[in-house]
């Protein structure tokens, strides 16, 4: 039997999923209308490639990725653009966001890329298709999977690890996808431990979902014969064992440290439904235009898990499962814990719709007043990532930032369990994510200084590199025509002079590389935290470019000496 593990706190709260999982997966019909958010994942939003009163196809590309972190975004339907103009986005605070709105035509009309065989493709290729395909993490986070899949390049990775735990209450999109895909995602786990170096895959699965249990079970003994092996390890029920730091901890003992990931532990973290989609992009050439999501709650007279196109406005999917608009009080997307609540009915399903709530005033009603604290110690109990709730709470309310930077308020998962158990009602994680908002635009105001830097610095390495590339080229030029000629003897000492300015050159070639590679991890560790903002990973993909370009001109003024040390004599 495999060795247990476990983190700290923890709370069980009614799973409430029973309603959704009594039907099997089904497919709503075509939306008539899709309104496709440009900025439906982490990093900077997608640039438009179509235009108004353009046809397109279901599966083709209508928004291009900007920058190193992005996503392109395709056409979930067929029809003609209708507009690019803002819409309401699906988020807390209600704000509206650039859309590219499609008008269907009622049937599917598909434009698909070559299927690629993944055991036998190289990997850039399967990371470029990654990257066409636009293939994000569907857990929430978003993140762009291609550019998670780069990991090897930065970290030592042993462990895929398939998040299957999903443990908030009411979703349940992960539970049926293993169930009617198990097969699909152990392929697409194994697609990601090759592109990360890995030597086995590991299945996290709470006890609460015996039947995708099964199917995993039935999926890895068919394919007993595969390189990477496979262990599926069934966990007790717990909120949050979904956390990718309170899963590598049950699963592997290991402790991802303050500020870090879990590639530093060696692991690499996948949502079912992430696997299942890259598998799809690279063995069947189909982009991510569509997803899981569970529609429940009380306000449904059919609750249940459908595969929803990307886009469909959410009133329309839930009136597909009965909405009673009457009854509904609240709408979240998500689940009760660290879900949104949404205010309108208009917005669209997007790549991080896992769950759709629609619950009536007795099953999620508005939360009692907040009360003082009467330090119970409750919620420090509660904190899955050792934090002390109570006294960052003190810290963010008395706008005390630095304090609670250095009581580790960036560890804090906002997974609510404090708030939770709070007998005072005080909405502890809502604290923590306003601090976390008022220190990240701190940190945007002081950094508009430094990006004015790095964009002069980026300039200035732009044209050293071309000034070396000219060089470079000249004396490659000025070598061809002359004749070549012997040294004269007892020139040693003329020659001792190029032999230093090569290994001073390849010195500066290594210092310039390594401060590449420290540039790349930088943008990486920031953009895989899910904590940096837009302009955050702008001014870091500046520095990276700066580095990148000093890394040339080393590279430019490295090779012109070596064509002279190699001269033929």
């Amino acid at each position: 039997m495999a060795e247990r593990f476990d983190f700290p706190g923890g709370i069980t709260p009614p799973t409430r999923k029973a309603r959704a999982t009594r039907s099997p997966l089904c497919t709503p019909p075509l939306p008539r209308r899709v309104i496709l958010p440009l900025a439906q994942h982490a990093g900077a939003p997608a640039e438009p490639c179509v235009e108004v009163g353009q046809r397109v196809r279901t599966g083709e590309r209508i928004a291009r990725a900007s920058g190193l972190i992005s996503a392109a975004l395709h056409a979930s339907i067929t029809g003609r653009v209708a507009a690019i103009e803002d819409h309401p986005l699906p988020t807390a605070d209600g704000r509206r966001g650039p859309c590219i709105v499609i008008e269907g035509e009622g049937e599917d009309d598909w434009l698909t890329l070559p299927p690629l065989d993944w055991r036998q493709a190289a990997e850039t290729t399967l990371l470029e298709r990654l990257d066409a395909s636009g293939v994000v993490g569907l857990g929430g986070a978003a993140f762009p999977t291609q550019v998670k899949a780069r990991i090897r390049e930065l970290h030592a990775i042993d462990t895929v690890i398939v998040n299957a735990a999903e443990c908030e209450p009411y979703i349940s999109a992960d539970d049926l996808t293993l169930r009617h895909f198990a097969a699909d995602v152990l392929e697409g786990a194994r697609l990601m431990a090759r592109l990360a170096g890995a030597e086995r895959i590991l299945v996290g699965i709470e006890d609460d979902k015996p039947e995708a249990r099964q199917a995993l079970e039935v999926a890895r003994e068919a394919t007993l014969a595969e390189a990477v092996p496979v262990e599926i390890r069934a966990i007790a029920t717990r909120y949050p064992s979904g956390g990718e730091r309170q899963l590598i901890k049950r699963l592997l003992g290991r402790e991802v440290p303050s500020g870090g990931l879990p590639a530093d532990v060696g692991t690499h973290c996948h949502n079912p439904g992430t696997l299942r989609a890259a598998l799809a992009a690279i063995r069947d050439g189909v982009p991510l235009v569509e997803r899981v999501v569970t529609l429940t709650g009380e306000a449904l007279a059919r609750p249940g898990n459908v595969v929803a196109r990307l886009g469909t406005p959410m009133g329309e999917l839930l009136g597909f499962a009965g909405l009673d608009t009457q009854a509904l009080h609240r709408l979240v997307m998500g689940g009760p814990m660290m879900g949104e609540a949404l205010g309108e009915l208009a917005c669209p399903v997007v790549k991080a719709t896992n769950c759709l709530i629609a619950a009536t005033r007795s099953e999620l009603p508005d939360p009692p007043p907040e009360q003082p604290c009467i330090r119970c110690g409750a919620c420090e109990e509660a904190c899955p990532a050792s934090l002390l709730p109570q006294q960052l709470y003190w810290f963010a309310r008395g706008r005390e930032h630095d304090k609670a930077e250095r009581f580790h308020l960036f560890d804090c998962i906002e997974c609510g369990a404090c708030s939770y158990v709070c007998p005072s009602h005080i909405p502890l994680e809502q604290y923590y994510r306003a601090a976390k908002q008022t220190i990240r635009a701190q940190r945007r105001e002081a950094a508009r200084a430094d990006h004015a830097r790095h964009r002069f610095e980026f300039r200035q390495a732009r044209l050293a590199r071309e000034q070396a590339e000219k060089e470079a080229r000249r004396a490659a030029r000025k070598r061809a025509a002359a004749p070549a000629t012997r040294p004269p003897a007892g020139s040693d000492a003329q020659s001792a002079a190029p032999a230093a300015d090569l290994r001073g050159l390849r010195i500066a070639h290594s210092a310039a590389r390594a401060a590449e590679r420290k540039a790349e991890k930088a943008l990486a560790r920031a953009a895989e935290s899910g904590e940096a903002d837009p302009a955050t990973l702008e001014d870091l993909e500046t520095q990276l470019a700066t580095a990148r370009e000093n890394r040339q001109a080393a590279e430019a003024r490295l090779q012109a000496a070596r064509d002279v040390e190699e001269k033929p004599s």
